[in-house]
């Protein structure tokens, strides 16, 4: 991914993008799978391979708040699946989230756990947004994480705020400017209301698709200035505001899935592969995981000719065959963040609850 910069010639600063955040809430090991289910916002670090489930019952408490190409990247995927929670009623139960999580970092930045953030909120409907760091600011010698991090944890803060009023262009504005850290990022916010409408808010090439009865939807569109450099929100005057946000509204169905996360999954894997996984994984944690490995496998794959190479070379870019050995960017596995997201509306004579962290054998 690549930073914008006015009077830089396209494709002359090789900025690449990457992954994940901080723990909040719940220590994660190095190794080994989780399952989460909470009704709390989360923070989650992990800085190799890893799942996370989390169910959340929900309670609205006021009421604020096309086909597409099967290479249209640079779309940050999250995911819906109806799963059910286990026990507590809450005071009034409109919609429930499940959220699944797997990360595969860069392998040149394991050791940081990636560049990336995201946020899981339960106020109102639920709040889902993610934060994709540009790494490009390594090279000044900057934190690439801090940028997305911090803007994720003020984000996360200005949630339940009365002027942010459940509208993601607010929230992004409120939190860009609370922002100090040095860095850019792209970023996508989903603001679940009671009633099962999703407020999408977009800038840059994090993006979003909801699938529905084995078929794409809906999806948000990629904002770039040129191939592989997308709108970013920046701690330079150089970067996008909330007025560059894309905004959408879609009325969620019972059973819709949800695919949220940043470009590494939909640079690497099309829509029929994503529609067929879903339908074949168990829960949200074995989606987010099965999606996780199916686009590092094609990452890694020399001779699968990605969503990603496809898009490059209808905008007639290129490279040869040895410089794809050599490790050049062209399917571009430079970051994964997978939720899997589920709304249904429950039965009012149905109890449920959440549970706390437990591993998985």
């Amino acid at each position: 991914m690549e930073m914008h910069q006015p009077g830089i010639e396209p494709g002359s600063v090789p900025w690449q993008g990457t992954i994940l955040p901080l723990d909040h809430w719940c220590h994660l090991e190095w190794r080994g799978i989780w399952k989460l289910e909470m009704a709390i916002p989360v923070f989650r670090s992990c800085p190799v391979p890893h799942s996370h489930k989390s169910c959340h019952s929900f309670s609205s408490f006021d009421s604020r708040v096309s086909s597409i190409s099967s290479f249209q990247r640079k779309r940050c995927l999250v995911s819906s699946c109806a799963a059910p929670s286990q026990p507590i009623a809450p005071a009034r139960s409109d919609v429930s989230l499940s959220v699944g999580t797997h990360l595969i970092p860069h392998p040149k930045k394991v050791e940081r756990g990636g560049e990336d953030a995201f946020f899981v909120s339960s106020f109102n409907g639920g709040v889902i947004a993610v934060a994709d760091g540009v790494s490009g600011w390594a090279e000044k010698n900057v934190d690439p994480a801090k940028f997305s991090r911090e803007l994720m944890t003020k984000a996360s803060a200005l949630v339940p705020d009365e002027e942010v009023n459940y509208n993601p262009r607010i929230l992004l504005r409120k939190a860009h400017a609370a922002t100090s850290s040095t860095g850019s990022a792209t970023v996508i916010i989903a603001m679940l209301e009671g009633n099962g409408i999703l407020k999408i808010g977009n800038v840059g090439d994090c993006g979003l698709r909801i699938i529905r009865k084995g078929q794409v939807i809906f999806s948000t569109f990629p904002q770039e200035h040129y191939f592989d450099c997308p709108y970013q929100l920046s701690s330079e005057e150089v970067g996008q505001t909330y007025l560059d946000a894309t905004v959408s509204s879609v009325e969620l169905t019972d059973g819709d899935t949800i695919v949220m996360g940043s470009d590494g999954l939909f640079d690497n894997v099309f829509d029929h592969e994503i529609v067929s996984t879903m339908a074949t994984s168990g829960d949200v944690a074995d989606a987010a995981k099965a999606l996780a490995d199916l686009a590092y496998k094609h990452s890694v794959d020399f001779y699968f000719d990605s969503p990603y190479s496809l898009e490059a070379r209808a905008r007639g870019l290129d490279i040869p065959w040895w410089k794809k050995l050599l490790g050049a960017k062209l399917t571009g596995m430079t970051k994964t963040i997978y939720f899997i997201l589920s709304n249904f509306v429950p039965d009012p004579k149905v109890k449920y609850n959440v549970s706390s962290c437990r591993r998985e054998a």
